[in-house]
C-alpha cells in the first residue's frame, strides 16, 4: 500500500511541473523557461544574427532575474566552437550583454591566473570567459562540487585585473 501511495504522490508532483519550466530556480532566484529557437522574439533573433552571424542556435533559456529578462542563447559557430549569448530584453529591445565560452585553465591569461591564485583560488574545474559590451572580460571560476555558481570572478579590463567582491550583474 505504501508503494502505491508513493507512486500517486510522485505522479502528482511531476504533473504539477510544467514541461517547459525548470523546477529548480537557477542562481539568484531566477525563473527559467526553455524556449524553442524558432520562438525567439524578433528583436532577440536580430541581436543574435548581428552579434554572431555564423551561429546555429541549439538551445534557448529565458531567465527572469528580478525585474530583468534575459535570453541565454546557446549554439555553435561555423568552426564548431560552442558559444552562448546572454541577451537582455526590455521594452521590445534586445541587447547582447555577454558573449560566453568555456576555456581550459591553460588558456586563461597569466595575469588573471595570478590574481585568482593570490586570492586563494585552487585550479578551477570549469572556466567561463564572458566578454562584456564594455570590452571587459569576466572569468567565472568554478570549484569542484559547485557547478551552479562561480567560486570566484575575476575581471580584466584595459590591462587591469581585479578579483570581484560581488557577483557580476549579468
Amino acid at each position: 500500500m505504501k508503494s502505491a501511495t508513493h507512486i500517486i504522490v510522485a505522479a502528482g508532483i511531476l504533473s504539477a511541473c510544467s514541461p517547459t519550466q525548470v523546477p529548480e530556480p537557477q542562481s539568484q532566484g531566477d525563473i527559467v523557461t526553455e524556449v524553442a529557437p524558432t520562438d525567439l522574439p524578433g528583436p532577440v533573433q536580430s541581436a543574435v544574427s548581428e552579434a554572431m552571424p555564423d551561429m546555429t542556435v541549439l538551445e534557448v533559456l529565458r531567465k527572469e532575474r528580478g525585474q530583468r529578462v534575459y535570453f541565454d542563447v546557446e549554439g555553435k559557430r561555423a568552426d564548431g566552437s560552442e558559444i552562448e549569448l546572454d541577451i537582455l530584453y526590455a521594452d521590445g529591445v534586445a541587447e547582447v550583454v555577454e558573449i560566453q565560452r568555456d576555456l581550459p585553465w591553460t588558456a586563461v591569461p597569466a595575469d588573471v591566473q595570478a590574481a585568482a591564485t593570490a586570492a586563494g583560488a585552487a585550479e578551477p574545474v570549469r572556466i567561463i570567459e564572458s566578454t562584456q559590451i564594455d570590452g571587459s572580460i569576466i572569468y567565472e571560476l568554478f570549484a569542484d562540487g559547485m557547478p551552479k555558481n562561480p567560486a570566484m570572478e575575476v575581471q580584466s579590463k584595459d590591462g587591469q585585473v581585479e578579483v570581484l567582491a560581488e557577483r557580476w550583474p549579468h
